[in-house]
């Protein structure tokens, strides 16, 4: 047996490269009878009697994994995310640094179209960005090249994820030209880009294993308890021992240190407004249970 790591998947076939050889594999009937399923980027065991004919028998256990995209054992994520067209969602940026978080990822945010901004537009964006930059590593499309964002990541999985029409696809394209990725223009009547990317694939770019993934404009919080939540926003967690309770959830426990600090704006109201809703989606959320 040899042991390699899924490189792609495509139609119930997984490609996993050893020693610079692609062997393309199946996954044995068993994994189904288990619920399992192969993701790219997990470790897996295979027999292969020739490269084109294969059978994954064993999968390693995860580090991490994301359904969307479905990727395992991740190590960071660049969140490229439109200053404009589309609109800026604080929302949707929010929600996925909830779940890097979650997940141990390490997010690295690329704020693309900060050119289309008018004068207002960009002094505004800018305070927003200034203020994430406290807390996560920012670039920006008109004054960082991808490759410089790359610079300190080696042998790692990267995601490159976000709103549909954000760049993602035109930020790998930067990358390795010769991948010519589809790249779709932004519908402005629907105010969302149309679907280019049509597979997920571990590709190899400046010593790293980058996965391009769908775009979207939702993003769930699966797995997330109202408990959990509060550290999973890495502002209000640092604060949070300095609140009156312990274990508090910010909402309407006197003496919280975290609504003194939104009042007196040390943090983004954008940010409190969407930790509520987030608040209230997991109150609504049905509970889940194992089998």
């Amino acid at each position: 047996m040899v042991k390699g790591r899924i490189r792609q998947s495509l139609s119930g076939y997984y490609d996993i490269e050893v020693g610079g050889v692609e062997y393309r594999t199946r996954a044995r009937g068993n994994f189904r009878k288990k619920g399992q399923t192969p993701l790219v980027g997990d470790w897996v065991e295979f027999k292969a009697k020739k490269p084109e004919e294969g059978y994954i028998l064993k999968i390693y256990p995860r580090n991490n994994l994301m359904i969307r995209p479905p990727v395992a054992n991740i190590d960071a994520a660049i969140v490229v995310t439109a200053c404009k067209e589309p609109s800026f969602s604080s929302n949707l940026l929010d929600r996925q640094l909830v779940m890097l978080e979650k997940n141990n990822i390490k997010p690295i945010l690329y704020f693309s179209k900060r050119d289309l901004l008018t004068a207002a537009e960009y002094k505004e964006m800018s305070t927003i960005i200034s203020y994430y930059q406290k807390f996560y590593q920012c670039f920006y499309s008109q004054s960082d090249t991808p490759r410089e964002i790359l610079a300190e990541l080696k042998d790692d999985v990267v995601v490159v994820m976000g709103q549909t029409g954000a760049g993602k696809s035109t930020f790998l394209n930067v990358l390795a030209p010769h991948l010519k990725l589809e790249t779709g223009e932004v519908s402005k009547a629907l105010s969302r880009g149309r679907h280019t990317t049509r597979k997920t694939a571990l590709l190899p770019i400046e010593g790293n294993l980058i996965a391009d993934t769908p775009g979207f404009s939702s993003f769930e919080l699966l797995d997330v308890t109202k408990e959990q939540l509060p550290l999973l926003f890495v502002d209000f967690a640092e604060k949070q021992q300095n609140c009156r309770f312990r274990g508090c959830l910010h909402l309407n426990e006197p003496q919280c240190v975290i609504k003194d600090m939104v009042q007196k704006g040390e943090i983004l109201k954008s940010r409190y407004d969407n930790y509520l809703q987030f608040q209230n989606e997991l109150k609504r959320q049905k509970p889940k249970y194992k089998k």
